[in-house]
């Protein structure tokens, strides 16, 4: 693919852990003008807990007659205190929270508690799962909410000290739930150019494009190459179903601190499921391991390579931080798919 010639060096920052991984796996960076960068983003929900969640996880399990359930890669994050929560038995993964409200149906003498990570795109599932936990009277389950929203998470990197973030490549699996027109603050509130792009490769490289001729015009604007699935409104029902279960809350998030009003908990309707309260849980907190560069890398201001961990200490196989565990994770990414001589 020829590229426009960007008219000084840029940088483009994509914020979907699918964009990550498809962007290294088709090494797509080769393929950049000298003068583009890509660099990753917190878009990785597994990568954004805060560290304690897993200490505050791997105790709440040892409670008496409890079940915890979750997706996979949440379950082999590392915590400050204990190795991960991967091997408990009494730990269980789930692939929606659909299928943890199942398992406490079938299993009516355990709490069951459903560590719900993630961003839009899970928060109608887990909605759903709300609602039908309340139509069915299942008392013995339990949603621990981690949602986050992601304007508030782009408008604090936007609004750091010497941010150097000229673009975006927009997910297209958020924007699937909050439209084009979740993302134009980006043009109008912060004069950056936004792309909502698909997943494959093809998808990525044209998406660039676009964004480098916006920049080059300095006319930003919000652009969707993702229309086969991506509405201007977005899907206005699961935007219902989000407003009917849950409220803002302000949240922390690893890298970025805590936001105002960056997450979701549950309305006070619905606080018989929440585990937050049933549970008297502490608020979170975030302590980075001694060396592990994933807050920095989260924002964008360094890349794996630059971790002295990466490759050494900190491996897929022995992970030290959450963007080498997840397999949405640009540490992870890098390893796997970039040659050494792109690191």
């Amino acid at each position: 693919m020829h590229f426009s010639k960007p008219k000084r060096p840029i940088q483009l920052m994509e914020i979907c852990g699918t964009h990550t991984m498809s962007i290294a796996r088709s090494g797509l960076k080769s393929l950049l003008p000298d003068d583009v960068k890509l660099i990753s983003g917190p878009g990785c929900p597994v990568c954004v807990t805060p560290s304690s969640l897993i200490d505050l996880a791997y105790d709440l399990a040892q409670r008496p007659n409890t079940l915890l359930c979750s997706y996979g890669d949440l379950l082999r994050i590392p915590g400050n205190k204990y190795s991960s929560l991967q091997g408990l038995p009494q730990v269980k993964i789930c692939l929606s929270c659909m299928d943890a409200l199942t398992l406490a149906k079938e299993n009516p003498s355990k709490n069951v508690i459903f560590l719900g990570v993630g961003f839009e795109t899970t928060a109608p599932g887990s909605a759903i799962a709300i609602l039908e936990a309340q139509r069915q009277n299942i008392q013995n389950f339990f949603f621990l909410s981690l949602l986050k929203q992601t304007k508030p998470a782009i408008c604090t990197l936007l609004e750091q000290e010497n941010t150097l973030i000229d673009g975006f490549l927009c997910p297209g699996h958020v924007a699937a739930i909050i439209g084009e027109q979740g993302f134009s603050f980006l043009p109008n509130q912060y004069h950056r150019p936004g792309v909502i792009s698909g997943f494959d490769p093809e998808d990525i490289l044209y998406s660039i494009e676009l964004l480098i001729q916006m920049l080059n015009q300095d006319k930003p604007a919000i652009q969707n190459t993702y229309g086969r699935i991506v509405k201007p409104q977005g899907n206005q029902t699961a935007q219902a179903i989000i407003q009917i279960v849950f409220e803002p809350q302000d949240s922390l998030w690893r890298g970025l601190g805590n936001i105002s009003k960056s997450g979701l908990q549950l309305k006070k309707e619905y606080e018989t499921w929440d585990a937050w309260k049933r549970f008297n849980l502490p608020p979170l907190t975030n302590t980075e391991p001694k060396g592990c560069q994933c807050a920095s890398i989260l924002c964008g201001q360094k890349e794996p390579k630059q971790c002295p961990l990466f490759k050494t200490v900190c491996k897929p196989q022995t992970p030290i931080g959450p963007c080498m565990v997840s397999s949405e994770g640009a540490c992870a990414a890098s390893y796997l798919y970039e040659s050494e001589d792109l690191l």
